[in-house]
């Protein structure tokens, strides 16, 4: 796990930038500018097939400059297969593109360029929304909001739970660390976003020494849902500790700025706090935790007592949100629900980023809202967030344009889909990973049966 240990103070950034700055492929149509000061690429082959895909970017790392190049698809490979098979691609990078402002952004900037596009290239006969991870999110709620424009959505690791549960959940994972093990971190309204931060990590590395600091870490993950796999390839390891020190990098690193920069950024675009632990019964959210097993496990090593931790748990001081900042976050956003387009979703099934469990929250809303029949949710057997192969992107649209094309799902089997992703060129059979070595590594297709467990918040 050496790769590890350097990849782990990047990895946000990485994965977002990294995988998408690949110089762009020519094609007749390629086009740079700008929209009220926003800057925009977009890609019309010279064959165009009259569908546009509409590619919403996740949130880039406060802590890093954003990429320089605008991203038109999450694996450089799919963009390439796709024009390469007459799919016109465009994206805004937004005028906030770091941090939680990008679902707000991304709902006004993605509109003016598809308007631009109508205006500029032509009218397309159909066009996708798609988006990764903030992203995701973001293709949802641009095609409920509106639902004329788009005739299908991909939302691929998206936080299509919900803004709202996203930062609860967040706050139940450092709540219960900082009553468990580091009593002077701040939780909300954190005066020094970089000194709270550094702490957190500190502490967080402090836990890994301990088999007590473990069992807490431990526990404070699973109410989050974070699993104890980080690498995308290697399975999880097979010791407590290793499937811990997993979860470690979730919680330090890629969720780390929840101690800091991302819960200061969404309070100040909120107004206030937005996010509450009041009500919360821990014994109630750990019973449904897709992680308890692992912490028993833990606590029975470490010979401490679960049930006193959660008992302290709820004894704790609770968070409290201000209404109207509860309110920001449920515009930007949390889906309706609303399906009257077929709508694809593509998850790792070891993401600790955004957990697999939105994919459960996101489907009851359409059973609730929407109609069923409308949605496709598809899963891989892999760690970490949005590590797809292009081979399983492009199976994903394909399977999403087939229902487009013929009104009926095609088969979803995951050896039907393994079967098909295989077939595709060995370009697109690559995946991100940062062991042994941070890049794209060889990987075969991996889709995979898998039912959620109930989304926490």
């Amino acid at each position: 796990m050496n790769g590890l240990r350097a990849f782990r103070r990047t990895a946000p950034f990485l994965l977002l930038a990294a995988l998408v700055t690949a110089a762009p492929p020519a094609h007749a149509g390629v086009r740079h500018g700008e929209i009220g000061g926003v800057p925009y690429r977009v890609e019309v082959p010279s064959r165009w097939n009259g569908t546009l895909l509409l590619w919403s970017h996740g949130a880039y790392s406060l802590e890093f400059p954003p990429p320089s190049e605008i991203a038109l698809t999450n694996h450089p490979a799919t963009e390439q297969w796709l024009l390469d098979h007459g799919y016109a691609l465009a994206a805004s990078q937004y005028r906030t593109a770091q941090g939680w402002g990008v679902v707000e952004s991304g709902l006004k900037d993605q509109i003016a360029l598809l308007n631009w596009f109508t205006r500029n290239v032509a009218k397309p006969e159909r066009t996708i929304s798609a988006g990764a991870s903030a992203g995701g999110l973001t293709s949802v709620l641009l095609a409920e909001r509106n639902p004329g424009r788009f005739t299908g959505v991909a939302s691929l690791c998206g936080v299509v739970g919900g803004t709202t549960g996203h930062f609860n959940s967040a706050l139940d994972a450092n709540y219960a660390f900082k009553r468990l093990v580091a009593p002077n971190l701040d939780l909300v309204r954190i005066k020094d976003p970089q000194a709270n931060t550094s702490n957190a990590r500190g502490a967080l590395t402090s836990a890994l020494n301990t088999p007590e600091g473990r069992a807490r870490l431990a526990l404070s993950a699973a109410l989050a849902d974070i699993p104890g796999r980080y690498t995308s390839r290697a399975p999880a390891p097979e010791t407590t500790t290793g499937q811990i020190q997993q979860q470690y990098f979730y919680a330090a690193y890629d969720r780390g700025a929840f101690w800091g920069l991302n819960r200061t950024d969404i309070e100040n675009r909120a107004g206030s706090n937005p996010s509450w632990n009041t009500g919360v019964d821990y014994r109630v959210l750990f019973a449904r935790s897709s992680q308890k097993a692992l912490v028993k496990k833990a606590y029975r090593e470490a010979g401490l007592s679960l049930s006193k931790d959660l008992a302290r748990l709820n004894a704790g001081p609770r968070i409290k949100a201000d209404p109207e900042a509860v309110a920001y976050l449920n515009r930007y956003g949390t889906p309706t629900g609303r399906t009257p387009w077929p709508v694809v979703t593509l998850h790792s099934t070891q993401d600790g980023s955004v957990p697999p469990e939105n994919q459960r929250r996101y489907a009851a809303q359409v059973h609730r809202a929407g109609n069923p029949a409308n949605l496709k949710q598809l899963y891989v057997d892999r760690g970490y967030h949005c590590t797809f192969t292009a081979s399983e992107e492009i199976t994903t649209l394909k399977t999403l344009l087939t229902r487009i094309n013929t009104g009926h799902w095609p088969t979803t089997r995951p050896t039907a889909l393994n079967k098909a992703a295989a077939q595709l060129p060995s370009a697109t059979q690559t995946v991100f990973d940062a062991d042994p070595e941070q890049g794209l590594h060889p990987s075969a297709p991996s889709f995979t049966s898998y039912h959620p467990s109930p989304y926490l918040r």
